[in-house]
Parts: structure tokens; C-alpha cells; sequence
């Protein structure tokens, strides 16, 4: 600013000269000189605002193109960071499909496993049958035959009574189930997992079946009543090994339900009472893919 005030004054001191110069009829020499002295000053003067100009033309030049980099830079950084956060977002729903996949997978794998251990408990039964037959049909020391009873009195394999009668088979009824779960029979085999737990109340697959009857809950998308039964078989049959999967469904169930914290907490619990186990490791999964920290330890 000051610079242009000084500049102004110049300019206007050399206009009244010069006008004093027109004016002026002697001393022309003298004039003439003066006057080429201020033109040469004036030049001068106009040479110094132009290369004020151009500096300043280039300065801004460059803040202008500093600008421009900075705002690209971040349009970039913002790109990158939408582009990473879908990318994150596509990653955990591909990292939930394929656990639920493999818990599919591994559930389904228990299932043939529970069937085959069903059909070798069944021969085992059978053999036993054979082996007590045979063992009836031996005839007694002295040539006596079958053990000699009263009339009327039944013998020692003849007091199975209707009570007896009307329970079902432990053994049939449970394979049955498992083959009527694994075909989507629901509703059938939802009775025969309930004639097991009603007849057979503290056998080992009475809790297997009542891990079924929440399976069967739990892919109708039942979640309350899949939970109860997931309690069931952990309360009542603790040591089950169908413990593990109950504790991974349920807590899964309540996630399901909005229940972030108790479900975390669930599955939190599976990874300390049961850490070696695959259901750990799916929990373990589900957890990380949800951005959980796990504080879990394994069991002292």
C-alpha cells in the first residue's frame, strides 16, 4: 500500500512537470533533459509494477495449484475410505455366510455321526439279544430243559407289563428322529425327540434330543423356544456332547435377537469351558467378524 502511494505521487509529480514543461518558453534544453530523466524514471517505475505483477501473478499461480492438490488429495482420501469401509462391509457378511455354512456343515456331520452311533448301539442290543437266547437255549445239568416254573407263574422274561409295552424303543425311536431331522421332517420328528425325553427322561439321549427339539426351533427361526431347549441340555445334561453346539446356537440365537451383549457373553463362556473344540473356534470367528475383543480364557 505505501508502495503505491509512493508510486501515485511519482506519477502525479511527473504529470506537473511535464505540463510545467509545455507551458514553459525558456530553458527548453533544460526542460527537455528534466523530461527525459522523469520518462526514464516513469519507465522504470512501470518496469517495477510489472515484475511486482508477475511475482504475484506466479505466487498465486502456485498457492492456486497448491490448492487444487490438496483438495484432490482429499477427494482421493475420501474415496479410499468409502472404497475400504464396503469392502470391510462385504467382508464380514461373506465371513457370516460362510459360518453359518460351516456350523451347517458340522452340525450336519453330528448328525450322521448320532445315527451311526444310534445303529451301533441298535447291533450291540441285538447281539446282546442273540447271546441271551442262546445262552436260554442251553439245556440244564442233568438233562433238564427250560427252568421249571409253577402253572401260571411267568417266567423271568415274562414281566414286561402294558406300562412297559407303551414306551417306545429307546434306540429306534432316537435314529428314527435324527433320519426324520436331517430330511426336514420336523413335525415328525419333533414327536419322536419328545417320546424320548418323556420315556426316557435321565438317559444320555434324552439330552441329545433335546438339543434337537432346539435345532428344530432354531431353523424355523424360533429363537425363544430354541434357547430354552439349549438350556435344557446344558443345565441338565452338562457334560452332553452336545454341550459345545447348544452354547454356540444359543448364543447365535440371541444375537439373533438383538441380544448383542448376552450373546457375546454366550459365546465368550463356549470358548472357556470348551476351547479345543470346533465350536470354539467358529464362536472365536463370529466374535472377530462382529469387531468383539476376545477376553475369554480357557478354563483353569
Amino acid at each position: 500500500m505505501h508502495s503505491i502511494r509512493k508510486f501515485s505521487t511519482r506519477l502525479l509529480a511527473i504529470a506537473v512537470l511535464a505540463a510545467t514543461v509545455n507551458f514553459a518558453p525558456v530553458r527548453a534544453h533544460a526542460v527537455s533533459k528534466e523530461i527525459v530523466e522523469l520518462q526514464t524514471q516513469v519507465q522504470q517505475l512501470l518496469d517495477m509494477v510489472q515484475r511486482l505483477q508477475s511475482t504475484m501473478d506466479s505466487r498465486f499461480g502456485v498457492i492456486q495449484h497448491l490448492v487444487e492438490q490438496s483438495t484432490d488429495s482429499a477427494n482421493r482420501m475420501s474415496a479410499a475410505v468409502t472404497d475400504l469401509q464396503q469392502k470391510l462391509a462385504s467382508q464380514n457378511e461373506a465371513m457370516s455366510g460362510k459360518i453359518d455354512s460351516s456350523a451347517a456343515s458340522v452340525q450336519s456331520l453330528n448328525d450322521s455321526v448320532d445315527e451311526l452311533k444310534s445303529r451301533v448301539g441298535k447291533l450291540q442290543d441285538a447281539l446282546n439279544q442273540i447271546q441271551t437266547q442262546l445262552q436260554n437255549a442251553q439245556p440244564a445239568p442233568g438233562g433238564q430243559g427250560a427252568p421249571q416254573g409253577g402253572a401260571g407263574q411267568p417266567g423271568p422274561g415274562a414281566q414286561a407289563g402294558p406300562a412297559a409295552n407303551a414306551a417306545p424303543p429307546l434306540e429306534d425311536t432316537f435314529q428314527a428322529g435324527v433320519r426324520d431331522f436331517n430330511s426336514a421332517k420336523y413335525n415328525v420328528a419333533q414327536g419322536e425327540f419328545q417320546d424320548i425325553i418323556q420315556y426316557y427322561p435321565n438317559d444320555d439321549l434324552a439330552g441329545q434330543a433335546q438339543f434337537y427339539l432346539g435345532e428344530i426351533a432354531y431353523r424355523q427361526q424360533d429363537y425363544g423356544n430354541a434357547i430354552k431347549s439349549y438350556n435344557s441340555v446344558l443345565e441338565g445334561f452338562p457334560t452332553s456332547n452336545k454341550a459345545p453346539a447348544a452354547q454356540l446356537h444359543k448364543g447365535l440365537s440371541l444375537l439373533a435377537q438383538n441380544k448383542r451383549n448376552p450373546g457375546i457373553e454366550e459365546l465368550r463362556a463356549l470358548i472357556r469351558k470348551h476351547p479345543q473344540t470346533p465350536e470354539a473356534a467358529q464362536a472365536r470367528t463370529k466374535l472377530n467378524g462382529m469387531g468383539v475383543k476376545i477376553t475369554a480364557s480357557a478354563p483353569r
